[in-house]
This record gives structure tokens, sequence and C-alpha cells, in this order.
């Protein structure tokens, strides 16, 4: 069988969902039979779980003979009872009917000069995302960061991996982000997983197709191109968006200890799909095969990838950072490294647990401070140095803040019996400037 991409199929299933631009026809008793008919005819045929897609089937005929369709005579709104039927037996959020008589059309008789046309539209779309890398830099510590939106299988694609991982070779920890990550293709899946193990090919994954009762099995690649990350720290993020070839990077590293996952519970789509017609006016997307991980013997279809800290998707990446530089603290014997990770901590915890300053303490702060100026406008207190940018400070404690624009920089204000006296300069390499209040 030809190897499948968990994203394209994904896609052609949602793009007949569209609704049709005419208005549609009534539906009649005799298409809905035949609609009923032709959907169990697919599921006993191709449907992942035979003794599901008997269940399926026998839940639609009875409620088909016992009128429980007859008041439906909008086709959307029949193909919506449908699949909320058949997703009641199954679960399998992969599985619907839908009225689409339009893509239907397309499909049947395709435009070869189209054809090529949206071929050519979905290359020009997937250089214009960047094959769905979005981000690759490194964070305070050299905690690297990976993100990207979908794992595609064009051939374009590969390098752009490759390269990505080449800028990630020196990092100590590294974060992969698949938050917004809604699938894709096994082989780039199996690209990037190779990265993190060394040593003889390791299992990560099997898809099993019930119409050719075969079995595929994806292993990690012995050779990459660039550095192995096999030693390195390793977390992924997760929220519920994440979905389908998402999960099962996610799953496959769970399930083999490799990485930690931080975030939401996936999705929960396990079944690749495709889309069937059953006549002109309807099809289904059928679920036609199913992960099976070599070490749960089953997969997350359903149930999603449970995170090994669940927190909002919104703090997923500062707790993951936070997590990778505590590991990489106690582990560093050099003082000074280590003060470097403490700094990069201090933040992150203050991000998490934000300081809120009453504005009576703001406003004891603002002065002069010899070529430094402290000003509360608006509720916040901004610092400037000079004729320079004006940068608005954000607490950390009662008297110590940060900001956004320069992070190796932060000040403190130096108290005595309760009085501000001066303002003190912090960087990240254990220096400090001081500096007397005017006024």
């Amino acid at each position: 069988m030809k190897k499948f991409n968990f994203l394209i199929l994904s896609l052609l299933a949602f793009s007949f969902i569209i609704p049709a631009q005419v208005q549609p026809q009534k539906l009649g008793a005799e298409e809905k039979k035949a609609v009923v008919e032709a959907v169990v005819t697919v599921l006993q045929k191709q449907y992942v779980f035979p003794d599901t897609a008997s269940k399926m089937g026998d839940l639609i005929r009875k409620s088909l003979k016992a009128g429980r369709y007859s008041a439906l005579d909008d086709p959307r709104a029949f193909a919506t009872k449908l699949t909320e039927d058949l997703q009641s037996i199954s679960r399998d959020r992969h599985l619907g009917v839908r009225y689409a008589p339009e893509r239907i059309l397309e499909m049947r008789t395709p435009d070869e000069t189209k054809k090529k046309a949206a071929e050519e539209q979905r290359k020009k779309i997937n250089r214009m995302e960047n094959h769905g890398f979005r981000e690759v830099k490194l964070l305070e510590g050299n905690v690297g960061y990976l993100k990207f939106n979908y794992f595609s299988a064009a051939q374009e694609a590969f390098p752009v991996a490759v390269g990505a991982m080449a800028f990630l070779a020196n990092c100590d920890a590294l974060i992969v982000d698949l938050r917004e990550n809604g699938g894709g293709s096994p082989e780039m899946i199996q690209l990037l997983s190779s990265y993190f193990f060394s040593g003889e090919p390791r299992h990560l994954n099997s898809f099993y197709y019930r119409l050719d009762e075969k079995t595929e099995q994806y292993w990690t690649q012995p050779y990459v191109p660039g550095i192995k990350l096999a030693e390195t720290d390793l977390y992924v993020l997760t929220s519920s968006y994440t979905f389908s070839g998402a999960e099962e990077f996610t799953y496959n590293l769970k399930n083999m200890k490799r990485a930690t996952i931080v975030g939401e519970t996936t999705g929960g789509g396990a079944h690749p799909v495709r889309m069937e017609i059953l006549n002109d006016n309807f099809a289904i997307s059928v679920p036609f095969a199913r992960a099976v991980n070599p070490i749960s013997k089953t997969n997350w279809e359903g149930t999603g990838v449970e995170p090994d800290v669940k927190v909002p998707a919104a703090q997923a990446l500062a707790k993951a950072q936070m997590l990778a530089l505590e590991k990489l603290t106690a582990k560093e014997k050099d003082k000074r490294i280590q003060a470097g990770y403490q700094w990069a901590l201090d933040r992150l915890k203050a991000e998490l647990n934000p300081v809120i300053l009453t504005e009576e303490i703001l406003k004891s702060y603002a002065g002069s401070y010899g070529p430094r100026k402290i000003t509360f406008e608006n509720g916040s207190l901004f610092y400037q140095r000079e004729n320079q940018a004006k940068m608005k400070m954000i607490p950390m404690a009662d008297e110590y803040f940060r900001f956004t624009e320069i992070e190796y920089f932060r000040l403190k204000f130096v108290k005595i019996d309760g009085q501000v006296t001066g303002l003190e300069g912090h960087y990240n390499d254990g220096s400090i400037n001081a500096t007397p209040r005017d006024n």
C-alpha cells in the first residue's frame, strides 16, 4: 500500500465539509435509505474495527427503520445526524458523513489543468509556510526551542528539518512546541524522532491496514544528517489542538520515556482517513488504518495523550523551560554557569507567579539616580538612562525588576530603614553597578 500522509488525508476529508454554494434540494426517503446502506457497506469493508463497524451499521439501519431520520429533509442536517450517530458508537473524531455534491463532482470528473494548478498552489503555500517550521531559536540557558505546525510530506521540507536540527545541535536541552500542530507525514515524524536516539534503530510505531490486513512499521533511522541529540534533555509541548500525527510523535516519545510532555491532553485522533463517495451528493471520511504502538500495543484514539506535567497550554513553554533549567542547574558544577541558569529560572518563576505591587510602593521608587531616571506613568514604572528609550519595569519582587527588551539586565532598589537610597543595576554575569538616589 502506498504510504499515507496524516495531514493531507485529514485535509482532504475536511475539504468537503464546506457546504455547497447552491441551496440544496430537499432530501427524499429513497436517497436517505441509499445513503445509509452505502455507509454500512463502506464501514463493513474498511473501518478499522469490524465489530464497531457492525454496531454502527445496526444503529443507523434501526434509526432509519424507526423513522428517526424522517423529518430531516435538509441533506446537511441528515449528514450531521448520521455523523453524530456513528460517533456515538465509535467515538472516532475522524469518522463523518458529509453533504458535498460539488466536491464529489470534481473527484469523479477531474480536470487535469485544475488539478495541476491546485498542486502548484499547494506547493507555493507550503513554501510560504516554510513547510510548517515556524521558529527555531536558543532560549536563556542554552535551551533550544523548535516550533512547527505540521509534519510536511513534501521532499522540500526535509532539508528545512535538517537545517533546524543543525541549528539546535549544541543546545543543552530542547523544547519541541506542538501546541498548534495538527498532524502530518509519518516520514517526517520518523526523521525528526531519529535525532533523539543513538545506537540500534528503535521501533517507533506501526500502522495496521484493515483492507489489506497488512502492518507497516516505522523505526528510527541509524543515520541522519548532522549531529544527533540522543542525550539531550527533551520536552514536548501539547495543547487540546495537538492532533493526529503530532499526537503520534508525542505518544511515541512518551512511551519510550525519551521526553517529558508538558501542557494539555491532546485531541485524540489516531486513525488516518480517506474520503469515499457514497452517491452523487454524499461522502464519508472513513478511518482505514490504525496506529499500534509497540510498547502500549494500542494508541491514543479517543483519549488523547496525557501530559507528564499538566498545565494550561499558554503556560507550557515557561514550565518546560523551568524544568529544563532546574535539571541543568542541579548537574552543573561551574558556579558561573549555574548563576546563569538561576538568572533565567528567576525570570520564569516570576512569569508563572506574577508580582503585583501597590501604586504607593511604585511611586516611592520614582526619582533620579545619577544617569538613571525612574518615572511612574499609567500605573507602571519606567526606566530611562540618559537619552535612551524608556523601558517598562516588570516586578519580580518588591524591590527587584526586569525588562522585556533586555534579559541580561535588571534593577534592584536599595533601602535603608525603609527609605529608598539607591539603585543597583544587576547583570547576568554577576556584576552589579550601584547608583545613589539624587532626590
